[in-house]
């Protein structure tokens, strides 16, 4: 626990500082384009790249190219190098060529991804948006590949501090457009001047990142030697083990074009309503998972797959609980924190500028839903690592899929009960069905291949947990409804005591609560917090 935790918490501060500019990011976007018709143009054409990676390098990343560099490193002559300088090389040629066809048929994806009519003023602009953006595939996947290589060397604080990088120099960006820019958050009034500064310095910003990644990687003692010996690559290999990851991508992808679809529609029905909120709801979302459970979850694959490889199952129950607790001590207030001050978190980040008070409420409410799945979400997240880490890529394309069929029946679903205001909500409300019924199936399945995960020890722990954090949870709506009963409304000041007393306080009672409940897990928390202060 302790060697998790230390490596974690490295990694979970290079996150943090990460997750808080863009968390800057994401508010000066919404401050200089809104989240109208421009907005929903630069979020479609920005989601897009990541999608794909997300889904198709980072999760090849996890299931297939860490464990088989693991394996390389343990069972090669040279420790590895050669078949890391063989990935590194191939990675390079393949993203290069995809990023170019992906540039050419940015009409083709932008219509597939949205209901926009081919030629409106808004389809057009998110063309032109893609053209500029898809190009980072390249640069973001390079750098992806040289950040495994780093975590399989145990180097987690470079591509957890990279992304810092990215964010300052977006924000400078979006800055200059507000200062700057003609169009403002009008899109009939946007130059093609405006749209080279979105477009091309969103992507300045991802080849940045992947300059300092490779510059770390050089650090680390990696020099590159291109390869391109395709026969000593192991790709018969990777192709057997990636196949059924490729499976799950196409899935996640028909998931996530159906998601941008209908709010692309609800966006058009009511202005404000669409895509934007969706997106930047799910980033913040996003947030804890991304400093707390990426960080657990980094730390926790290659001893997995290093158990897995020496037969050492009840080290892989182990590893497997530890990281359960360890995220769930933290996401459990934090999910109920998010249901609760959804409003009060937005209004301060995004009701500014182009964007208006009340679209800031509409995205805290969207928030508010999205509450719901976080803990699900990591859970579904830390049990896919499990089969990773025996080199099984095929049970997590069923759950997937099983997964985005829930949702995307859900979604439809909630699309047409719900009146249009109300729709992009009811995408979020699908998400989190759909994710804890699908941390369900996984953990039956995990449970079968590793006769156990020590369910009865982790549901207990994990109710302690909650109980620990309902006085916060009721702290801050009491906080919710006395500032609203005093002042009217969540405006920005009134926004700002709302965090300051159930943000701030409340966080202090939980871990003061838990600590008294002799929680382990927050009781080494605030043991490392304590002893860093005392030096």
């Amino acid at each position: 626990m302790s060697r998790m935790l230390r490596a974690s918490a490295v990694m979970a501060a290079g996150t943090m500082v990460s997750r808080v500019t863009g968390f800057v990011r994401t508010m000066v976007l919404a401050y200089a384009i809104g989240t109208a018709a421009l907005g929903d143009s630069y979020n479609v054409a920005y989601q897009i790249p990541y999608s794909i990676l997300d889904l198709l390098l980072l999760g090849v990343l996890s299931s297939v190219v860490v464990p088989m560099i693991v394996r390389a490193q343990q069972h090669d002559p040279d420790g590895g190098r050669a078949y890391e300088q063989r990935l590194l090389t191939l990675s390079t040629v393949a993203l290069v060529a995809v990023a170019v066809a992906a540039v050419f048929a940015a009409p083709l994806i932008i219509d597939l991804y949205t209901v926009w009519d081919v030629g409106s003023t808004q389809y057009e602009v998110a063309v032109t948006l893609a053209r500029l953006i898809l190009p980072q595939l390249a640069f973001f996947g390079i750098g992806a590949v040289a950040g495994a290589v780093l975590n399989t060397r145990d180097r987690y604080g470079a591509p957890m501090w990279a992304p810092v990088v990215n964010n300052l120099f977006v924000i400078c960006v979006f800055l200059a457009y507000a200062v700057f820019g003609t169009g403002g958050g009008d899109i009939a009034r946007v130059t093609d001047g405006d749209l080279a500064l979105l477009g091309l310095g969103t992507t300045a910003g991802i080849v940045a990142q992947a300059v300092v990644l490779i510059l770390a990687l050089k650090r680390a003692g990696f020099s590159f030697v291109p390869r391109l010996d395709v026969r000593n690559a192991r790709l018969g290999e990777m192709a057997k083990a990636g196949v059924w990851t490729i499976g799950y991508v196409v899935i996640t992808q028909l998931g996530f074009v159906l998601t941008t679809n209908l709010a692309s529609s609800a966006g058009d029905a009511v202005a404000g309503h669409g895509v934007s909120p969706y997106t930047l709801a799910f980033q913040l979302f996003q947030l804890p998972y991304g400093v707390i459970g990426v960080s657990v979850i980094t730390a926790m694959l290659p001893r997995m797959s290093r158990a897995v490889g020496e037969g050492r199952f009840g080290d892989v129950r182990s590893e497997f609980g530890s990281s359960v607790r360890l995220i769930c001590s933290l996401m459990v207030p934090v999910s109920l924190l998010l249901m609760v001050l959804g409003p009060a978190i937005t209004v301060p980040i995004y009701g500014h500028g182009a964007n208006s008070v009340a679209d800031a409420v509409y995205i805290g409410n969207v928030l508010q839903v999205y509450g719901l799945a976080l803990v699900p979400f990591a859970l579904f997240q830390l049990l896919l690592r499990v089969f990773y880490s025996f080199g099984d890529t095929r049970t997590p394309v069923f759950i997937g899929a099983g997964t985005t069929a829930v949702n995307a029946l859900l979604m439809v679903l909630f699309y047409n009960l719900l009146p249009a205001r109300y729709a992009v909500m009811g995408l979020a409300l699908a998400y989190a069905i759909a994710y804890a019924l699908g941390a369900v199936a996984g953990w039956l399945l995990a449970s079968r291949r590793l006769q156990g995960l020590g369910g009865w020890a982790i549901g207990m722990a994990m109710t302690r947990m909650y109980l620990a954090a309902l006085p916060t949870a009721a702290l801050s709506l009491a906080a919710v409804w006395a500032v609203t009963q005093m002042f009217g409304g969540l405006a920005l000041v009134n926004s700002l005591i709302v965090l300051a007393i159930a943000g701030g306080l409340g966080l202090l009672l939980y871990l003061g609560v838990a600590h008294r409940m002799r929680i382990p897990e927050v009781n080494s928390i605030v043991g490392m917090v304590a002893g860093r202060v005392g030096r």
